[in-house]
């Protein structure tokens, strides 16, 4: 029988030297059984208790009939115990085991010290541990050109955090899609120009860094995926992408995000539902302006220099209003002011996208394809502590869209806007 775990082996005699333990175990492979070659007849007086580890894989050997003084299994449950031994006077301290596994080797070593016949024992040949059994599992793999990179062999499936940067990557690997425990993946300064809706997969995705690539678009099937739940950092610096996806804003777990050196010409429109955002950088873009979401953000930081913002004219409205109001306009306007249930399964999905991006009136009426628009100054301190320059004169303000669902919203925000300006 065979167990892996941590062990440490601490004698009983150091205290009495003025020594005492390390207290940390070392990864190793327990198995109970008999050596190689040992007649199998009655009694169990030959069963061993070996302890191997990478430092020595042939093993330690415990004689277990009549030698242990004492088991401690308080902590069983959290995968912990101690044997002590009479001969030689050592704790052989368990801990990081699978519970189950560990309460049956437990009672197998119980029984062997009671003198259960052999016949009657789940006992295993004692031989030397193999490196993969005792070796720690491997969670980091940093590989920084392409020379190192591995086309031979597969990556551990333990990796946790995987960089493989500088190897001139055309595409993600699908080898790296295979890493179930992955928590961070640095993908920066590659070739890839697409990303598979298969990154997804990786349900403990939480860092993405794909800065210096030459990405065009992130597609909408990744939004809609488990990185909705897991993605807290997204670095997507230095690439071609011209603009989001809708479903961007369903990644709603996302603290960091970066966006510098693209060609944006617009941020996501319902960017306000990143609530955990705290760092917002999106600098050296096309931005003319920062859509009306923008204020619900609360960030840390945020740096928008080197965009060509717009300079904000309220008294120059977009006027896009139909009246009277389409059918469609009424419907959209109803469903959403009274916050009636609607999806797929009830309208065309069409229609939902589209009610999914319906805009805000400065009274809180939403409104559909019939608003008018203008643009005003935000000072961008309103949404976050921190904020680099917007440009070389020093300012911190920049141009946010404004929707009003009807004339009489927009006459009412002017008549409040000319009075504030004299």
């Amino acid at each position: 029988m065979r167990l892996q775990c941590e062990v440490e082996v601490v004698s009983r005699l150091l205290p009495t030297c003025g020594l005492r333990g390390r207290g940390r175990g070392t990864r190793a492979l327990l198995s109970l059984g008999r050596p190689p070659g040992r007649a199998r007849g009655g009694g169990s007086g030959g069963v061993y208790l070996m302890v191997c580890t990478a430092r020595d894989r042939v093993g330690a050997r415990y004689k277990v009939q009549e030698n242990i003084e004492r088991f401690f299994t308080r902590f069983v449950e959290e995968g912990k115990a101690t044997v002590r031994l009479r001969e030689p006077a050592v704790d052989v301290c368990l801990s990081k085991a699978n519970a189950s596994n560990l309460k049956n080797f437990l009672s197998a070593v119980r029984l062997a010290h009671q003198g259960t016949d052999i016949g009657a024992l789940p006992l295993s040949t004692l031989v030397p541990a193999k490196n993969s059994e005792v070796e720690k599992p491997k969670t980091k793999m940093i590989i920084t050109s392409r020379r190192d990179y591995p086309l031979t062999r597969n990556f551990p499936y333990s990796l946790e955090h995987l960089q493989a940067s500088y190897c001139k990557l055309a595409r993600i690997d699908m080898r790296v899609l295979c890493l179930k425990k992955l928590r961070k993946l640095d993908l920066s300064h590659n070739h890839i120009k697409q990303l598979p809706a298969t990154i997804g997969d990786l349900i403990c995705l939480q860092e993405l860094n794909l800065h210096d690539n030459h990405l065009e678009s992130f597609s909408g099937a990744l939004c809609n995926s488990t990185l909705q739940k897991s993605l807290q950092f997204l670095d997507l610096s230095q690439n071609k992408i011209k603009a989001l996806p809708i479903q961007f804003c369903q990644l709603r777990e996302l603290v960091n995000l970066k966006l510098d050196d693209n060609e944006l010409i617009r941020l996501p429109f319902k960017i306000g539902q990143l609530g955990h955002l705290r760092f917002l950088s999106a600098a050296r873009n096309k931005l003319p302006f920062l859509p009306s979401d923008f204020r619900k953000l609360c960030l840390e930081n945020l740096d928008l220099f080197g965009n060509p913002f717009e300079q904000p004219n309220p008294l120059v409205p977009n006027i896009q209003l139909k009246i009277p109001l389409t059918l469609l306009e009424c419907a959209a306007r109803a469903t959403i002011n009274y916050r009636i249930p609607y999806g797929c399964h009830l309208l065309p999905s069409h229609l939902c996208e589209d009610l999914e991006v319906a805009k805000t009136c400065q009274c809180g009426s939403a409104c559909l394809s019939s608003f008018i628009q203008i643009t005003v100054t935000m000072n961008l301190h309103h949404v976050a502590h921190t904020v680099v320059l917007v440009d070389n004169m020093g300012g911190t303000e920049a141009p946010i869209i404004c929707y009003f669902c009807s004339l009489d919203c927009y006459s009412q925000f002017l008549d409040r806007y000319l009075q504030s300006n004299g």
